[in-house]
């Protein structure tokens, strides 16, 4: 197991342990609550089968677990609101802690519920996903969709512990996976260390491979290794830059572009993952950084290249054009100006503030 901690001034402010079983986590949790007045699950239903087992035995303090549906339609206030229903129902106190089980909608609500439940209560988090485990249930943003527009609603506030555990991806089916593996080569082309062609031929064998289940089972080490250096790269960041006014900003690599994607994607009824417009979303930021003059000539179609043989989805069914309205309206603009991430190469990523219609008319008639 690897132990990851996010600072705050040089205090610990959350620990990430990688690569425990689920008995590690069940023993830890135990500890946990132990010291609690209470121990309140909240559980996206498709993992029940995970959350009975590792549940088991934990004693008096544990309250009946909430099953929510996890999805981007019900991950909304309303779903938040019936959480800390439940809570007040099973008199969670300021004592108490929140645990959630599941992908990232489950640890953005739970920890969005407890974050404003009695004003702040404690929370961890049990990822269940891909993307939860790079990404999502690591660095504090908690918060809901608002109108289609994504994470509208939020606040920052770290988990006291987050455990994961690879045996959960056993079982995710591809797609899912394949959805949290762009944040992990997202995180890699931030900061790379080695890690982003270890990354891509991992996928790639991945995607080739007949028997997937053993491939992930053959490759498991690798697996956990690429997992905890995306998380490691992640807690640094956010330990520099907790509340996104400077570095962190660089984790919104292809986001602004991507959100206005999911956005679109949902209001035509086209199924694109959030993953999966993360990965058009930095095959777009490659081109504005091509015409920006900052990456070379050709790179936008070098990553893409790249992603494909990964097994990445690249293909992006709307025009540029039809993303500004939704980039306008993206939470993390500033009057009308946007801090897009602009990607030259692995290790190599700045920041550009411009309107989401200047860097449409530079991407106007870009292949990508």
């Amino acid at each position: 197991m690897k132990d990851i901690f996010i600072y705050d001034d040089g205090k610990t402010v959350s620990r990430i342990t990688v690569g425990g079983s689920l008995q590690d986590i069940r023993d830890a949790v135990t500890s946990m609550a132990a010291t609690a007045s209470g121990l309140h699950v909240v559980c996206d239903r498709n993992v029940k089968r995970y959350a009975e087992p590792l549940l088991a035995g934990m004693g008096p303090h544990l309250s009946e677990p909430v099953f929510i549906e996890a999805s981007e339609r019900n991950k909304t206030m309303s779903t938040v609101m019936d959480i800390c229903g439940k809570l007040t129902e099973q008199g969670a106190d300021r004592a108490s802690v929140i645990l959630a089980i599941g992908g990232g909608i489950t640890t953005d609500m739970a920890g969005f519920a407890a974050s404003i439940y009695r004003r702040g209560v404690k929370f961890a988090f049990v990822p269940t996903t891909l993307l939860a485990q790079v990404d999502a249930a690591i660095g504090g943003k908690t918060g809901v969709n608002m109108d289609a527009y994504k994470n509208m609603l939020g606040v920052i506030r770290q988990p006291v512990r987050t455990f994961i555990c690879t045996d959960f991806l056993k079982s995710l089916p591809y797609r899912d996976f394949m959805s949290g593996a762009s944040e992990m080569v997202k995180t890699f082309l931030i900061e790379d260390n080695g890690f982003y062609d270890r990354a891509l031929s991992y996928l790639s064998g991945l995607g080739i491979s007949d028997d997937r289940t053993a491939y992930m089972e053959e490759h498991m080490e690798e697996l956990t290794a690429l997992i905890a250096a995306a998380a490691a790269v992640k807690a640094g960041i956010v330990s520099r830059d907790q509340f996104e006014s400077g570095e962190r900003r660089k984790l919104n690599l292809g986001h602004t572009f991507a959100h206005a994607i999911e956005k679109n994607a949902r209001s035509a009824g086209a199924d694109i993952t959030h993953g999966e417009a993360v990965a058009m979303g930095m095959i777009m930021a490659a081109g504005l950084s091509e015409r920006l003059g900052y990456a070379e000539a050709g790179y936008a179609m070098t990553l893409k290249n790249g992603f494909k043989a990964a097994g990445l989805r690249t293909d992006c069914p709307f025009g540029i054009e039809e993303l500004v309205s939704a980039m306008e309206k993206d939470k993390k603009s500033e009057g009308r100006s946007i801090h897009f991430v602009l990607v030259a190469g692995p290790g190599k990523v700045r920041t550009e503030t411009m309107t989401a219609a200047a860097a449409a008319e530079l991407l106007k008639g870009f292949i990508l």
